[in-house]
């Protein structure tokens, strides 16, 4: 058997939480931490994306005989593992069958696969895995640009909580209004010019305003604030949840010669600090 493998990285939401399921954009990043995917002889107890991308696949271009075997990062830190699987086992089927496929294709098959496994999702996450380094997104892929930002002074944080991102859409749906997405939506754009003049200090600024718009929906935790005001207090231009909310990460921005104290306090807050790199 011809043995083929194929990977796709984890993600961080960086704006736009939220907002992104009701058609409004958000910014997000693809990171240094993989899921790899690796066909073998035996099929094994598949993963629920791992299975309905072979169903999916095989109700277009034939039965697929063989197995997959996972291997990366954990899915406990909300980094966009499942998507990540997602990604990386359908570029492993399109190989199988030779089968050349552009980006935009490969998203629109991902998203087929997770929105048949969760019900709810904007994308965002898959197309971070696949386009790479930092995309303004709008749901469903109705756009996906690939900025040209190639560094950004990020510190992240994990909660030791773990979130449900399906249970957190749900339970904000009567929480979200028009305002809310007006704000949401302004902030995304406001920051997307940010970041590609590289002004850091306004970035962080947009960041503490989309922490605040987040938190009038009550997807924050006492833990995320907790680690949000120690790493400002330390010295970070900007901190923020980073996802659906309910635990899982955030995530601050800070000057090189403040990485160290941020770092700390988040640390002193009782989280954990995850080193990541964007993924270009």
């Amino acid at each position: 058997m011809r043995k083929i493998k194929a990977s796709a990285s984890g993600k961080l939401m960086l704006f736009g939480e939220h907002a992104v399921i009701y058609n409004r954009p958000c910014l997000a990043a693809a990171i240094d931490k993989w899921v790899t995917v690796t066909t073998v002889e035996k099929k094994g107890e598949e993963s629920v994306f791992v299975k309905t991308a072979r169903q999916l696949f095989e109700q277009k271009y034939g039965k697929v005989e063989t197995g997959f075997m996972i291997d990366g990062f954990e899915s406990r830190y909300g980094l966009g593992s499942s998507a990540a699987v997602t990604v990386a086992t359908a570029k492993v089927l399109f190989k199988l069958k030779n089968i050349k496929v552009r980006k935009e294709k490969l998203f629109d098959f991902c998203y087929q696969v997770v929105k048949k496994v969760q019900g709810v999702g904007s994308g965002f996450d898959l197309a971070a895995a696949i386009w790479g380094g930092v995309v303004y997104f709008v749901a469903g892929g109705k756009k996906i640009e690939r900025l040209a930002v190639s560094k950004l002074p990020l510190i992240v944080g994990y909660s030791g909580e773990k979130a449900d991102t399906v249970k957190m859409i749900k339970k904000t749906v009567k929480k979200i209004n028009q305002q809310f997405l007006r704000q949401s939506t302004k902030i995304v754009n406001q920051a997307k010019e940010a970041m590609e003049r590289k002004n850091w200090q306004e970035l962080g600024n947009l960041m503490n305003k989309n922490q605040e718009v987040l938190s009038k929906i009550e997807v924050s935790t006492p833990k995320l604030d907790k680690m949000i005001k120690a790493s400002l207090k330390a010295g970070a231009w900007g901190a923020k949840l980073s996802g659906a909310g309910g635990g899982d990460c955030m995530i601050a921005l800070a000057a090189d010669d403040r990485r160290a104290a941020v770092e700390q306090a988040i640390e002193q807050a009782d989280g954990e600090i995850i080193r990541v790199k964007l993924y270009l």
